[in-house]
């Protein structure tokens, strides 16, 4: 029994075997001989034929780098800041004239003239908001041969204006906006120096009030409606205010010319305020400034229309030198030209408003800071 149980054990292994060597795959794959046709690259090469048409404006030389072109670097190359929602303008301009005769046979007098204008602006915009500030002063005199100087120009004012809008898309803003104007020194009818016509403070104009303004993106422009601005002219000066002066209540006087009640130095109204600015650029390096603002008051003399309107034409000839053409309008009904007074100071015509008309040419030298 054990040695059949032997017999087949030793079949099956044999079996095993035999069936092992059949069929399994050798790991080791056969040896390729390699190809005996040698591989190699062939290289035709062709004359290229000459250009017969040459396009004008080509060029066959061959290029070089040259540096003999390269210009230095003037400007102070800025360096990178980061963004801010302030705009800021800050200017100084400066104009003088000047005439000298020696042995001149026509005739003149030696004469000297000098504007200096001195301007701010700070500027605020983000989304819904905008809020725009300027200064402006201007003083000028002229002085000639023989004679004292005499004021040529003379203002200050001052702007603010506040404004919201509901979305980025409107130009429409609802807008409040404070104005204020006056002037440095005492103002003459010249030759005579002895009695000012205004003063510091007289007149002094301040406007405060509400409304909407249009501000379209991307262009100066602005215009502001107010149908409700409150307005004070001050006039500090007790001699102007005592005539009545722009305005303001005059002193009343007996019969003698006597002042029983000095005048007053404000005078208040109510009305609406219309203002508009436009810097429009003309042609390059010409670039013509709209100024306008209108005002009514409701009480007294409803649609008797104040109006101030500057027109300035700028001309840029470089960074520093530049030529301004001002053309300046004025009606204000407040004003009285041609007054007549009595010997005892008593008026016997209070004067007619009138139009007044400045106009203004300079060149002079503009420093941006």
């Amino acid at each position: 029994m054990k040695s059949k149980r032997n017999l087949w054990i030793s079949g099956a292994l044999a079996l095993l075997f035999w069936s092992t060597s059949t069929y399994a795959q050798d790991s080791i794959p056969p040896r390729i001989t390699p190809d005996s046709i040698p591989l190699d690259t062939i290289v035709i090469r062709t004359i290229q034929e000459p250009v017969k048409i040459i396009p004008r404006g080509v060029s066959l030389m061959n290029p070089v780098i040259s540096f003999n072109q390269t210009k230095p670097l003037v400007k102070k190359r800025k360096r990178f800041r980061v963004p801010s929602f302030w705009e800021k303008i800050n200017e100084l301009d400066v104009q003088l004239s000047e005439v000298a005769f020696v042995n001149w046979n026509a005739g003149g007098d030696n004469a000297i003239s000098a504007l200096a204008k001195l301007e701010f602006e700070r500027n605020y915009k983000f989304r819904y908001f905008q809020w725009d500030n300027s200064m402006e002063m201007r003083f000028g005199w002229n002085a000639q041969e023989g004679r004292q100087w005499r004021k040529t120009d003379d203002a200050i004012r001052l702007s603010s204006t506040l404004g919201y809008r509901r979305d980025t898309i409107s130009s429409w803003y609802f807008s409040a906006k404070a104005n204020f104007n006056t002037q440095f020194a005492n103002g003459y009818k010249y030759p005579d120096r002895t009695t000012p016509i205004s003063a510091f403070m007289a007149p002094g104009y301040l406007f405060i009030g509400g409304g909407t303004s249009y501000i379209p993106e991307g262009k100066k422009f602005n215009l502001y409606l107010s149908p409700l601005t409150f307005k004070s002219t001050f006039v500090l000066n007790q001699d102007l205010a005592n005539q009545g002066a722009f305005g303001v209540q005059r002193a009343i006087r007996d019969a003698e010319g006597n002042i029983i009640t000095p005048g007053k130095k404000v005078y208040r109204e109510m009305g609406i305020l219309v203002t508009h600015k436009w810097e429009l650029p003309v042609v390059k390096n010409v670039v013509l400034d709209h100024n306008l603002s209108l005002y009514t008051d409701y009480l007294n003399n409803f649609g008797n229309i104040d109006i101030d309107w500057q027109l300035t034409t700028k001309f840029t000839v470089n960074d520093f030198i530049s030529a301004t053409l001002l053309l300046h309008f004025i009606y204000d009904d407040d004003i009285k030209f041609d007054r007549v007074e009595d010997d005892n100071g008593l008026v016997i015509d209070p004067g007619v408003p009138r139009i007044q008309f400045r106009q203004q040419l300079g060149i002079g030298v503009t420093y941006t800071f």
